[in-house]
């Protein structure tokens, strides 16, 4: 059995081998796991930090976005936030594909290879069986060989002692004969169980073992193979997100490169500028006429030197770089200078003419509703409508008055010059101001007629809104979901509707069909 103890220590060598290989895919398994976590946690700490750096929704950082440095840092916001998606999609496709994958397919390995070995120790098992029988069968064939041996000279010795009767000697040779008989029959037995045994051994180590070892070393490649495919997805997992990263770095820098400092400047100008007319030069008093004047003349005769007209204006003329008390904001606007005044009273036409839009829109839908419950009872009481027609119309009605109030405070401010500029407004179908539409209202007409001059009674469909800019696509995007469309790489849209701070702009292509994109999928430049 020295050539099967040393078979044996072979088959160790391989199950020590193979259980290594099994102990590295469970390790590789962890590696992964950990260094997802690690991207997990990255791309978590990426997004808390841009959420703590993006302005909030009307506060002051978000109104000086119009400024390009400051849209350029909240467009590198965005594409960091578009960066740490990619490290999220990283970390999901390293757990599902690595992660999962082995540690599936490594429960299958511990298995198979549990198998294997207990068909070799099952062969083992039996062939020791065998070697048991074949070695009682040996000793009992030798013990009763001796036997007969024993019978067959005491037969011997009883034939040839005189005083044996015939009787003693006869019975003595039936006792060899039975005794050679049964040693016979064990010589039979041993020669069989021995050549079982030579059989099952010759099955074991010619047959068995070697398909045994066959096996383990199939599983242990492909066990390898397996792994290094793992290796392989570990790297192309990276790569699979490199060009959209490169893309969001293309962003950063782009941002960078869009800042214009000059144009930041003329907006800030533009934005601030008070409209008051520059001080005229002062004219020269001459002291030297007024000598000889009556001492009974009246201060308020006298004229003013320069050193007190500057000592009564001082505080207005050297202002600029003062700290201004914080002004309180009245419904006309009259404490601002009338350049900010203008554009305050416009700011406010404009978001009451959408909401008097809001409105309208809201009268038409219900005016909808309240026809179909009078033809169909059944889906409802129409009366039970009339008091959101009635306070829809009383909001519309007292819209149009502040409507038309501040509009004449607008033409008040502009002056006659500017009378037509900021007087005439008619409202689209998106509630936006029309200066030069034919349905303007004004001071002298009636507002709710002139809303609806523009609509004509067999006009159903809303009339399209011009395009605020143009944008190109980053990526492709899908749009399967309901209201959005679908984009391909590289193609140009116009926009129609700016990013509200939701994360969606609304687009439309040359065909007329409209819907939104995601805004940190295209490059998107507005109308000046």
């Amino acid at each position: 059995m020295d050539w099967g103890t040393e078979l044996w220590d072979q088959c160790d060598i391989i199950d020590k081998h193979t259980q290594s290989g099994l102990d590295l895919v469970e390790k590789y398994v962890k590696f992964v796991k950990e260094r997802t976590e690690i991207e997990q946690n990255y791309a978590k700490q990426l997004r808390n930090l841009t959420k703590k750096y993006s302005p909030k929704r009307g506060s002051k950082e978000e109104q000086e976005c119009r400024f390009s440095n400051h849209q350029a840092f909240l467009d590198i916001l965005n594409e960091m936030n578009d960066y740490a998606g990619q490290r999220e999609l990283i970390a999901e496709n390293m757990m599902i594909n690595i992660c999962i994958e082995l540690t599936k397919y490594l429960q299958e390995l511990k298995q198979e290879r549990k198998m294997h070995l207990s068909e070799a120790k099952k062969a083992q098992q039996s062939l020791e069986g065998t070697y048991k029988q074949l070695d009682n069968s040996k000793k009992r064939f030798e013990r009763e060989w001796r036997e007969a041996e024993k019978a067959a000279q005491y037969a011997e010795k009883t034939d040839q002692d005189l005083n044996a009767t015939k009787a003693d000697v006869e019975k003595a040779k039936q006792q060899a004969h039975m005794r050679t008989h049964i040693a016979e029959e064990c010589k039979n037995d041993y020669a069989a169980q021995l050549q079982k045994y030579n059989k099952e051994q010759n099955q074991f180590y010619f047959t068995d073992m070697p398909l045994t070892f066959n096996r383990l070393q199939d599983m242990d490649e492909r066990r390898s193979k397996k792994l290094a495919q793992g290796y392989i997805l570990f790297a192309d997992t990276e790569r699979h997100v490199m060009p959209i990263i490169g893309k969001c770095l293309e962003g950063i820098t782009r941002a960078g490169t869009n800042v214009n400092e000059r144009n930041d400047s003329m907006i800030l100008i533009e934005q601030h500028k008070s409209g008051f007319e520059r001080p005229g030069d002062l004219e020269f008093e001459d002291y030297s006429q007024g000598i000889n004047r009556a001492s009974s003349d009246s201060s308020l005769g006298t004229p003013k030197g320069p050193l007190e007209l500057l000592g009564k204006n001082k505080n207005k003329t050297f202002r600029l770089f003062n700290k201004k008390s914080k002004s309180v904001d009245t419904e006309g606007f009259t404490h601002l200078p009338p350049e900010q005044r203008r554009k305050r009273l416009q700011q406010k036409i404009d978001d009451m003419s959408k909401e008097l839009q809001k409105e309208m829109d809201q009268s038409e839908a219900l005016g909808k509703m309240k026809d179909v419950y009078e033809k169909n009872p059944q889906m409802g009481d129409p009366a039970s409508l009339a008091p959101q027609i009635t306070q829809t119309a009383q909001n519309m009605e007292r819209l149009r008055g502040e409507l038309n109030k501040y509009e004449s405070w607008l033409t008040e401010a502009g002056g006659r010059g500017d009378s037509i500029r900021y007087s005439t407004h008619s409202l689209n179908n998106n509630g936006a101001h029309n200066p030069n539409s034919p349905g303007a209202l004004s001071d002298d007409a009636d507002p709710s007629q002139a809303i609806y001059t523009e609509f004509d009674d067999d006009f159903e469909e809303e009339e399209l809104a011009a395009p605020i800019g143009q944008c190109t696509a980053l990526y492709n995007f899908p749009g399967s979901s309901e209201g959005t469309i679908s984009m391909q790489e590289g193609e140009v849209l116009s926009v129609v509707e700016e990013d509200k701070g939701d994360g969606w702009t609304r687009v439309r292509r040359n065909n007329g069909d409209e819907g939104y994109i995601p805004t940190s999928y295209a490059t998107i430049t507005l109308n000046k």
